[in-house]
């Protein structure tokens, strides 16, 4: 691909996507300003090594690794301290009753290991296909599957304890 066009298929990839890009980096830190410097980061990575775009069919793949792999490099920085945005505090502190449907199951799916949440993430959150997925994560496609069924008897599992 040449580099012009590489440049311009990705700059106009990452405008249309971008929303996508900040709810990915999002449901990985839970901090609107850390999602936003992680897709800022993102993109930064993405133009340096814009070289190792081959095709441009892969960009949707490409980009959305970059932004887990700068999502997981951001939390092992900083130990998966979950510390709570100006607008969650805010939210809060009004006495506002809570807008989640179903909280438990928010909770249980922050509570998964990485390698399940992140498959639950893309597969149901970002509504991504199984090979996709595979292709994002580089692991084969019956891995992906394995988890996924593994990250969801979890849940079932949990929900039912917290039900009782």
């Amino acid at each position: 691909m040449k580099k012009s066009k590489a440049i311009d298929q990705l700059t106009q990839f990452i405008i249309e996507n971008k929303e996508d890009f900040y709810r990915l980096a999002y449901s990985y830190v839970k901090n609107s300003e850390d999602a936003l410097d992680i897709v800022q980061e993102s993109i930064k990575k993405a133009l340096i090594a814009k070289d190792f775009l081959k095709e441009s069919q892969s960009i949707k793949s490409w980009f959305y690794k970059i932004v887990i792999n700068t999502s997981l490099d951001f939390l092992r920085k900083t130990k998966k301290i979950s510390l709570v945005d100006e607008e969650t505090l805010d939210f809060l502190s009004t006495g506002r009753e809570d807008s989640y449907q179903n909280i438990d199951l928010k909770r249980s799916l922050e509570d998964l290991p990485i390698k399940y949440q992140s498959v639950i993430i893309l597969r149901y959150f970002e509504d991504l296909k199984i090979d996709e997925i595979a292709e994002i994560l580089h692991i084969n496609v019956s891995t992906v599957k394995t988890r996924l069924y593994k990250a969801l008897e979890i849940l079932r599992i949990k929900m039912k304890d917290e039900r009782i």
